[in-house]
């Protein structure tokens, strides 16, 4: 019992966006109580499994989060501190995973596309990319074509995703398909777009697997279309 008390903690402390004892969080009167970097370690020193860790305490909790986002209780922000959260907590797990053998779920290329400097919602679909088990290779933002096919060609990654929160550097999206296209990394390599201009439909115009609203849309991608791809 004690370690499942620990365990919804560490999945309250991430919906309250606290990563160290000193953050504040949402609600007040939290300072100074352990926050997740401190709760996961506790957790890891008690004996408690790492992957119930990723699950029950991160992972999880962030379903919680995009509840509160789509109910308009959190902002944008807010998610990017619960999000930061969760990449905290990775950071302290990710070596005890690779050592009880917990192998990655596939490589993720992410970049914001050339042109544009945007990276906030690139950043929530990273943390919580990495946080559901996949290796992700964040190539950060303004990012050219050519560097984009160079990190799925060295890292033979199965998904790739763009984001663009420009409508003048959306087009920059199809030439990175059409890079794909023409290098036959296509077939191999599953893309997801993103970004406030993006839609479905551009989606399908310029040749992506998918357009996702936000991370829970890329999360749900990876489980059902985005799963079995080598």
């Amino acid at each position: 019992m004690e370690n499942a008390e620990l365990l919804q903690k560490i999945a309250w402390n991430v919906v309250q966006g606290r990563i160290e004892a000193e953050d504040e969080g949402f609600d007040e009167g939290l300072e100074g109580q352990p926050a997740v970097t401190e709760l996961v370690t506790e957790a890891l020193d008690k004996g408690v499994a790492p992957a119930d860790i990723l699950v029950a305490g991160l992972t999880d909790s962030m379903t919680v989060v995009g509840d509160k986002f789509e109910k308009g209780e959190y902002l944008i922000p807010d998610m990017l501190a619960a999000a930061e959260a969760v990449g905290a907590g990775m950071d302290i797990l990710t070596p005890h995973l690779l050592r009880d053998g917990v192998e990655s779920k596939g490589r993720f290329v992410i970049a914001t596309v050339a042109g544009d400097l945007h990276d906030i919602g690139k950043n929530i679909v990273s943390i919580m990319v990495k946080g559901a088990g996949y290796e992700v290779i964040d190539l950060g933002v303004d990012v050219p074509v050519a560097k984009i096919i160079a990190a799925v060609k060295e890292h033979q990654a199965p998904f790739l995703g763009l984001s663009a929160l420009l409508t003048t550097t959306m087009r920059n999206m199809r030439e990175v398909i059409d890079q794909l296209k023409a290098e036959g990394l296509a077939d191999n390599t599953r893309v997801c777009i993103g970004g406030a201009p993006t839609s479905p439909e551009f989606a399908s115009e310029i040749g992506a697997d998918v357009h996702c609203a936000d991370a829970f849309a890329a999360i749900d991608w990876l489980k059902t279309r985005g799963a079995g791809v080598a």
